[in-house]
C-alpha cells in the first residue's frame, strides 16, 4: 500500500468528523516486527498503536505488518473494495483510526480509555467503508456491509493479548451505533444528511461515558 493512501485514510476521517489538521500518520509508521521487541505490550496483530507518555511528552509510532501493506498495493482497494482486500483495508483503517483518535483528543490534552479508542474503531472501519463503497456504488448502499464487519466478525483472543472481553464490548455497542447509521444511509433519497453528519461528529468528541450512554438510549 502506497504511502498516499494512508494520507488518504487520514484525510477521509478527518473530513468526516471535521478534525483539524493532526501529524501525519506516515511519519509515525513502522512495518518490521523485530521494532517491537522492546515494546512490553506488543501483540500478535498485525496492527498495533505504540504509545509511551515520559512527563508532559507523549510519542506514538503505528505497527502495520509489511506483508498486509505489500497485498493491498497489489490489491488496491480505492481502485475496489472486495472481499479479497476487505479484511487487510479494515486492519489498515483500525491502525489509522487509532492513530488519528489519540493525536487528535491529546491536542485537547483529553484522556483516552481503551474501551473508547476501540469503541471508536470499529464505527470508524464502518464509516469509511460505507463512503467508500457508495463511493465506488454511484451512491448506492451495501447493505451487507453490517452483516460483514460486526455479525460474521469475531475476536482472535491471542492476537487480543487477555483483551477479548473488551474488544467484545466495544464491537457491541459500534454495531448499535451502526446500525442506526446504516438505516439513514439506506434511505437513498436521504443518503448522507446534515443531521448524520453532526451525529457522528458528535459522537467522535465524546468521552467513553456519554458515547455508550447515547447508543443505549438511541440505537
Amino acid at each position: 500500500m502506497s504511502s498516499a493512501t494512508l494520507a488518504s485514510l487520514q484525510g477521509a476521517l478527518t473530513e468526516i468528523y471535521d478534525l483539524p489538521v493532526t501529524p501525519d500518520v506516515r511519519d509515525f509508521l513502522m512495518t518490521d516486527r523485530a521494532g517491537l521487541g522492546n515494546v512490553s505490550d506488543a501483540r500478535a496483530s498485525d496492527e498495533q498503536l505504540i504509545v509511551a507518555e515520559e512527563g508532559d511528552t507523549l510519542s506514538m509510532a503505528l505497527y502495520l505488518d509489511a506483508a498486509v501493506l505489500e497485498r493491498l498495493e497489489r490489491r488496491d482497494p480505492f481502485a475496489g473494495l472486495t472481499q479479497h482486500n476487505l479484511a487487510d483495508y479494515l486492519t489498515v483503517a483500525e491502525g489509522v483510526s487509532h492513530f488519528v483518535y489519540v493525536a487528535w483528543n491529546t491536542g485537547y490534552d483529553k484522556p483516552v480509555t481503551l474501551l473508547e479508542l476501540e469503541l471508536q474503531a470499529e464505527v470508524d472501519k464502518y464509516v469509511l467503508c460505507a463512503w467508500l463503497l457508495r463511493e465506488q456504488g454511484a451512491g448506492r448502499f451495501p447493505r451487507e456491509l453490517h452483516r460483514v464487519l460486526f455479525e460474521r466478525a469475531h475476536v482472535d483472543p491471542v492476537a487480543a493479548g487477555g483483551r477479548a472481553g473488551l474488544y467484545r464490548t466495544a464491537s457491541n455497542y459500534a454495531a448499535r451505533f451502526c446500525r442506526r447509521v446504516a438505516a439513514q444511509l439506506a434511505r437513498k433519497r436521504c443518503g448522507v444528511t446534515r443531521d448524520l453528519m453532526a451525529e457522528l461528529r458528535r459522537f467522535y468528541r465524546w468521552g467513553n461515558v456519554r458515547k455508550m450512554r447515547h447508543i443505549e438510549r438511541c440505537a
